[in-house]
């Protein structure tokens, strides 16, 4: 049985949607290639035998036909690509949402792995692992000359197996030895809080398999914790999400839709379009929603913030958004890994396409940068990519705008700005949204 995943990531990150895939015999594939096409095979063939064995040394022969696939598939566009058994494996991680693990945050800090924070109530917090803490040794073996990568590998791993981590931390004079035991990490797709005690605050990080059942717990909590005559309404942060699942985007529309058109997929064939629409029930019942967006909400993002819009459902606030409007197909190759394959565009309810033109906010309100970025480029945009799929709706203006949250909400300008708006202490045209301008569905 042949499973297919229907994905949507931007930027190094994979992206993805359905297709049909058609099984025939050679000699049907040989006669629809045509013979101009086997004689360049036939010719890379060739090439490859010199290069195996007159090459000054051995090359390694995995490589190169690894290589030559993913030279043939990003000269197509920016986000096919061939993901071997490893990267496949990290791929199906990511949709996930869960893995074998510690439970940290990390990120690289003078050839050591820094820990950002550890996730509450996960096997690192519970052993007692701190923010700042860093590793410098994992299982015995030191971490300086590992990648981030290669470090994060070797502390997931199979669930209640040990790992001894040793760890430098500031005003202890002595490494300290620490042993987690793995269990399942649950990466919360969805962060939430009450913002200031009327304003619920919505943040999805990505779109994996988790998104919708952590989007319906996050807002049942916030309706637990403020009166239904309090609530103003919702801040759904969309910023520097990359995209994920499309069946999840959909949902996670269709959670505040009562009907209507999300979103419409239309691959080579004029038959190849499929379209999602959304069911009766709006589990906020009603209440004002805010979009946030900026250069990093791509793909999967767009899709939510679009449908929205195009429905007049919520108020878009922010900047540009990436511009990722190409869908990919995840097709298995069994133990050889997968072909990750663009093979459609998606359109918002109204018809738009947003490749390379991407979410044009109803209120834009820029970010300011701090002053050690101010000379660095933030900007991020789909019209930006070498060999990105020309966008119906494309201009030279092109996609994106700069992709930067801080830290501290206190510093947040676009934040301050929608719960001025959601609390009528500001005015804008485009809050609320009128329904009776939503735009109809293009056929």
């Amino acid at each position: 049985m042949i499973r297919k995943l229907t994905l949507l990531f931007a930027g190094a990150l994979m992206g993805a949607s359905a297709v049909t895939l058609v099984h025939g015999t050679n000699g049907i594939v040989a006669n629809a290639a045509g013979t101009d096409t086997y004689r360049q095979l036939a010719i890379f063939g060739d090439i490859f035998e010199r290069v195996r064995a007159q090459y000054v040394t051995p090359p390694d022969e995995k490589k190169l036909i690894e290589s030559a696939i993913n030279g043939m598939l990003s000269s197509l566009d920016p986000h096919s690509s061939y993901l071997n058994a490893e990267a496949a494996k990290d791929m199906r991680v990511q949709t996930k949402g869960e893995f074998g693990g510690l439970g940290i945050e990390v990120t690289m800090e003078n050839e050591l792995v820094k820990v950002v924070a550890p996730i509450d109530d996960t096997p690192a917090a519970r052993a007692g692992v701190l923010a700042g803490d860093l590793i410098e040794k994992i299982d015995g073996e030191e971490v300086r000359g590992m990648t981030l990568n290669d470090a994060v590998d070797r502390m997931r791993g199979a669930v209640n197996t040990p790992i001894e981590l040793t760890i430098l931390r500031q005003g202890q004079p002595e490494p300290i030895k620490i042993t987690i035991v793995r269990d399942i990490i649950k990466v919360k797709a969805v962060k939430y809080r009450v913002e200031g005690d009327d304003v619920g605050y919505l943040k999805v990080t990505s779109f994996t398999e988790k998104t919708t059942d952590d989007l319906h717990e996050a807002i049942k909590a916030i309706q637990k914790q403020v009166p239904e005559d309090k609530l103003k309404g919702y801040i759904l942060d969309l910023r520097l999400n990359p995209g994920g699942l499309l069946d999840q985007a959909v949902n996670v529309s269709d959670a505040f839709l009562d009907r209507g058109e999300i979103v419409s997929t239309r691959g080579r064939e004029p038959r190849d379009i499929a379209r999602f629409s959304a069911h009766p029930g709006d589990i906020t019942n009603g209440k004002p929603i805010i979009v946030l967006i900026n250069g990093g909400s791509a793909s999967a993002s767009e899709i939510v913030a679009g449908a929205l819009q195009d429905h007049r459902r919520a108020t878009i606030l922010g900047t540009q958004s990436f511009g990722k409007g190409s869908v990919q197909t995840i097709i298995p190759l069994g133990e050889n890994g997968a072909l990750r394959l663009t093979t459609a565009l998606y359109y918002t309810p109204s018809g738009e396409s947003i490749q390379g033109k991407g979410i044009t906010p109803d209120v834009k309100v820029e970010q300011p940068l701090p002053p050690e970025l101010q000379n660095q480029v933030v900007r991020r945009g789909e019209s930006d990519l070498k060999g990105h799929i020309k966008g119906e709706e494309e201009s030279e203006e092109g996609s994106g705008s700069i992709a930067y949250v801080p830290q501290d909400p206190a510093e947040d300008m676009q934040l301050k700005y929608a719960l001025e708006l959601m609390r009528g202490e500001r005015t804008d045209p485009a809050f609320p949204p009128n329904p009776d301008k939503a735009v109809m569905n293009r056929q």
